[in-house]
């Protein structure tokens, strides 16, 4: 089974190779067919301490590395 991508912006920078990133995702209200922001905030490794609040990056699932950690960072997006 292929592993989920997603995309979000780091909103926190301060735990030792770990950083957190907010997803957002957008979709239609079945009833009143208005588009809803709905976000989540994932914790991720990072291995180097590389990424900074701010960033544009792609998360991917993994096998669980902590309690609260099952995403490690791919990229920065340009």
């Amino acid at each position: 089974m292929p592993k989920r991508i997603l995309q979000g912006v780091v909103v926190s920078d301060k735990q030792e190779k770990t950083v957190v990133v907010k997803v957002e995702r957008r979709f239609k209200h079945p009833l009143y067919k208005k588009f809803i922001k709905r976000s989540k905030k994932y914790a991720a490794h990072d291995e180097n301490n590389q990424f900074k609040i701010g960033d544009l990056v792609k998360i991917q699932e993994t096998k669980p590395i902590s309690k609260n950690k099952t995403w490690e960072v791919l990229t920065e997006e340009a």
